[in-house]
C-alpha cells in the first residue's frame, strides 16, 4: 500500500500537499499520515510560562490535525495523525525512520518567495538521505489541477 506523509501547518502549502496526498491515496487505495510539527519554545526563566506556551502550541497542532484528518476521511481514507516537538528536519527524519510503511513524503512549494525550510533541506543535501521519494507539489496549482495530476 502506498502511504503518503504530509507535514501539516497553517500554510497554504500544507493544504496543497494535503489535497495532493489525499487524492493520490484515494486513487491508489493508499493511506495518509499527517504530522504536525511543534517547534521547541525558547528557554524562559519562568518555567510555568514556557510550559503554557508549549501546551498551547500542541493544542493548536491537534486542532489543525483534526481539521486535516476530516478532509482526508471525507475521501474514504482514515489518516494516521501525530504531533511531534522539535526541529522540523530532525522530526521528519525520525518519523520516517519509525514508520517504514511511508512510501512518499509530500511537500508543497510556496506560490511566491523562496522555499520553506523543509523543501530547502530535502531538495538539497538531504534529498539523497531520504528513505522514500519526495513529491513537491507547486503551490500555485488550482484544486482542479491537483485533482487532474493526482
Amino acid at each position: 500500500m502506498r502511504t503518503y506523509l504530509v507535514i501539516m501547518d497553517e500554510t497554504d502549502e500544507a493544504r496543497v500537499a494535503l489535497r495532493f496526498a489525499t487524492r493520490r491515496a484515494a486513487n491508489t487505495k493508499g493511506a495518509v499520515h499527517l504530522l504536525a510539527l511543534v517547534p521547541r519554545q525558547p528557554f524562559l526563566a519562568f518555567g510555568g510560562l514556557q510550559a503554557t506556551m508549549e501546551a498551547e502550541s500542541v493544542e493548536r497542532a491537534h486542532a489543525l490535525l483534526a481539521d486535516a484528518a476530516g478532509s482526508v476521511a471525507a475521501s474514504g481514507t482514515d489518516p494516521v495523525v501525530a504531533v511531534a516537538q522539535g526541529d522540523g528536519v530532525t522530526v521528519v527524519r525520525d518519523y520516517l525512520a519509525q514508520h517504514p510503511e511511508v512510501t512518499a513524503l509530500v511537500l508543497a512549494a510556496a506560490r511566491e518567495g523562496g522555499p520553506g525550510p523543509l523543501v530547502s533541506h530535502f531538495t538539497g543535501a538531504g534529498l539523497g538521505q531520504l528513505p522514500c521519494p519526495l513529491f513537491i507539489v507547486p503551490g500555485g496549482l488550482s484544486e482542479a489541477d491537483i485533482d487532474r495530476l493526482s
